[in-house]
């Protein structure tokens, strides 16, 4: 017998490391054997050979690394013509997944790929854990367990807290690493150790598997409108990067839903389409007509060369209000597009047709248009030009509709930019633009008014216009302090130089109808947010910007207004800007990073000083408490594209009690009409391994066939993570590779 007192490094002979299936290096070492077939690395306090017996033991602290796979124990034992190891006390077994188990005795062979464990623990990702008193392991991947407990929950450490929030325990369980896979014979699930359900056999992913086709958890609730439904998700994984789901619901007063998603990403580019269907025996105003509906919505993109790409977005129902009768979206408004589009450098070219479905009740589709084509393109070249920056644009789009003005418009536009710094810190900017329009319409509805406000005639027309204007801004930042503590104010003054006229009768108003005077344009040369309606005339903008940054937070605060020599009559008044003076334009934010965030944007009236616009968002977190408040006021001369003067305010907050429960509520009401449009209540568990919600949600508003409705909805969700919400959508999050 030959024994080595010390801990090994180094110190065995080649011979004897030829028969070790952990043979091949020892620490710093590297012994090359011809039988070897993987190196291994041996540490341990002390290792005794017996010659005769053929037994090799290495005892304290023993750690035997081969591969990916590690065994550590206190004693390990290694029989040569048995080609079999013991590893007796605290022995632990990291598997090449990143899997860990634990075992009182552990018999390994075959290169510590099969064998059997007596008091069996197993760590699976971040938080599952198996147990069994006796475990067998067979082909270096599977194990099998007898009387044996699974929980993906964390178990806590203190006495008498041991129970875990869910757990399955089985007669038989075969854990399949390869597979990824834990299949339970004779299985109970106990919910804070009380039995709840049992099966005969079910199996499921283990923790590490991101996606693996399955039987989501279902979602059953209650509806005045739906009455009891519920919904089960079947979940089809058809390989890393494809998946499908297929989600039936039944209802007891609304008939049947099916819904189906499938997903796609590649290297470059993604894909998601989601469609469904609904018979509904109880349709109609009166609830005896026999409906169907159908929806498809989607969205993809896919290169073509490393320049030019082809992409998609569908939004498409058959109905008006299908999609809010059946929760299945909030959009009242739907686009679909179809597109091709080319990136090179700083430049791009699109050419797009788009298709509008309106499901207001207010809506007339015979006036909605079609664009096919839009065409854009930006030259922008990556070094200057007669030292500034210098862009080129053209755009033009083609509407047609069944019941209106048909129209054609094709712009140029060209502008060149030159910034300079002077030695004191003041900011100069220089710009100068040209741009020419030409617009064909045909007209077949004489109600229809172009830019001014006037009737366009009826018949075929041209008309043509060119615009330019020159612009400088200036602007000079002041600094004070430095570091967390400093304070910046910057004066700003703006002259823009620009002919009046600029809007000839004829022109339809398409894409400039939605216009809002605000602190993000105010300072903006062209503030016309599309290219119909055309800001004439000179005109001088002012303000202030002040920015205090302090520990933990700061504050930002921006002023401006318009002036020029004389009114512009072809703004209406909602505009705020048809005046020689421009309404005062504002926005404070304070922020105390990441529990508190308050903006509130103004818009005050410059003739008698009223508040046209007044608007508050309040975003504050503290732990798993926060608060979400936005309130809107604007007044009947602030409103455009048809909505009447709205006072509202919505708001969610949630509350964190004892534990992972909490309590939430939001909802949303019309101050104006002083009534409750939506509100929501429920209270819910979140933790690592399990989310779950009831909520009641209440709709105030009837929507031609959709009826005020009251809903309460249940829904669980297994192995939640921290960051993800007690409620959750139905489908898995869109995601789609940003371009």
């Amino acid at each position: 017998m030959r024994a080595l007192r010390r801990r090994v490094m180094a110190a065995l002979p080649a011979a004897m490391l030829a028969a070790l299936p952990f043979s091949g290096a020892l620490a710093a070492n590297k012994i090359s054997t011809s039988d070897s077939k993987q190196p291994a690395l041996l540490r341990a306090d002390e290792v005794v050979y017996d010659v005769n017996k053929k037994l090799v033991t290495a005892q304290g602290h023993v750690e035997i690394d081969q591969g990916q796979r590690i065994l550590m124990a206190e004693r390990v034992t290694y029989d040569v013509d048995k080609d079999a190891v013991t590893a007796d006390g605290n022995v632990v077994l990291l598997a090449e997944d990143g899997n860990v188990g634990f075992a009182d005795r552990v018999t390994l062979s075959d290169q510590m790929r099969d064998g059997a464990m007596q008091g069996f623990k197993a760590l699976l990702g971040k938080n599952g854990r198996l147990a069994a008193p006796f475990a067998t392991r067979s082909g270096g991947n599977v194990t099998t367990m007898t009387r044996a407990a699974f929980t993906p929950c964390k178990i806590c450490n203190q006495p008498g807290q041991r129970t875990p929030l869910w757990e399955v325990k089985a007669y038989r369980v075969v854990y399949d690493q390869t597979q990824h896979e834990i299949k339970f014979h004779d299985a109970v699930v106990d919910v804070l150790g009380v039995p709840v359900l049992y099966a005969p056999y079910f199996s499921t992913a283990d923790p590490t598997v991101k996606h693996k086709s399955g039987i989501l958890t279902p979602e059953v609730g209650s509806s005045t409108t739906l009455g009891t439904f519920g919904t089960l998700p079947i979940y089809v994984s058809l390989s890393d990067s494809q998946d499908f789901t297929i989600a039936p619901t039944l209802t007891s007063e609304s008939g049947e839903v099916l819904q189906g998603e499938y997903r796609q990403r590649w290297n470059t580019g993604g894909m998601w389409l989601q469609a469904s269907v609904a018979h509904n025996p109880n349709g109609g105003f009166l609830g005896h007509q026999d409906d169907w509906y159908s929806s498809f919505f989607g969205s993809g993109w896919t290169p073509v060369t490393n320049v030019w790409r082809v992409g998609y977005d569908a939004e498409l129902t058959s109905n008006d209000t299908y999609l809010k009768r059946y929760n299945l979206s909030v959009e009242d408004r739907l686009t679909s597009d179809l597109y091709v589009e080319g990136l090179s450098g700083r430049s791009r070219f699109a050419l797009t047709g788009y298709f509008f479905q309106g499901l207001r009740a207010t809506d007339l589709t015979a006036t909605i248009p079609l664009a096919l084509p839009v065409v854009s393109y930006s030259l922008v070249p990556e070094h200057g030009f007669l030292w500034g920056q210098f862009r080129a644009d053209f755009d033009g789009v083609a509407l047609f509709r069944d019941f209106g003005v048909d129209s054609q418009r094709a712009t140029g536009q060209f502008r060149w930019r030159r910034p300079f710094v002077t030695a004191d810190g003041q900011l100069w900017t220089f710009q100068v633009s040209a741009r020419g329009d030409v617009y064909h319409t045909t007209n077949n509805d004489p109600s229809q008014i172009d830019t001014r406000g006037l009737p366009i005639d009826l018949g075929s027309h041209f008309v043509s216009r060119g615009l330019s204007y020159a612009a400088l801004d200036w602007r000079w930042p002041f600094v004070s302090g430095g570091g967390e503590h400093a304070l910046m104010v910057e004066p700003i003054v703006q002259l823009v130089a620009a002919p009046y006229g600029g809007n000839p009768r004829g022109i339809p108003n398409e894409d400039s109808t939605d216009f809002e005077l605000d602190e993000t344009n105010i300072f903006s040369f062209d503030r016309m947010p599309g290219f119909d309606l055309w800001e004439p005339g000179p005109r001088a903008n002012f303000g202030l910007r002040t920015d205090a940054y302090f520990t933990g937070g700061s504050v930002e605060f921006l002023l401006g207004e318009s002036y020029r020599p004389k009114p512009v009559t072809v703004f209406n008044s909602s505009f705020g800007i048809d005046s020689r003076k421009s309404d005062i334009v504002g926005r404070l934010t304070i922020k105390f990073p990441p529990h508190l965030a308050i903006t509130h944007r103004v818009d005050i009236d410059q003739s008698d000083g009223s508040i046209r616009r007044n608007e508050v968002y309040v975003d504050a977190d503290y732990g798993r408490t926060a608060l979400r408040v936005n309130y809107v006021r604007l007044n009947q001369q602030s409103v455009t594209a048809g909505l009447g003067p709205r006072e509202e305010v919505d708001g969610e907050a949630s509350l964190g009690l004892f534990g992972n429960w909490s309590v939430f509520a939001d909802g949303r009401r019309d101050l104006e009409a002083n009534q409750m449009l939506e509100t929501e209540y429920g209270i819910g568990y979140l933790d690592e391994c399990l989310g779950i919600s009831l909520t009641y949600e209440r709709k105030y508003q009837r929507d031609r066939d959709v009826p005020p409705s009251s809903t309460i909805l249940l829904r669980i969700r297994p192995f939640v993570s921290d960051e993800e919400s007690a409620r959750f959508n139905l489908f898995p999050e869109r995601i789609l590779p940003i371009p």
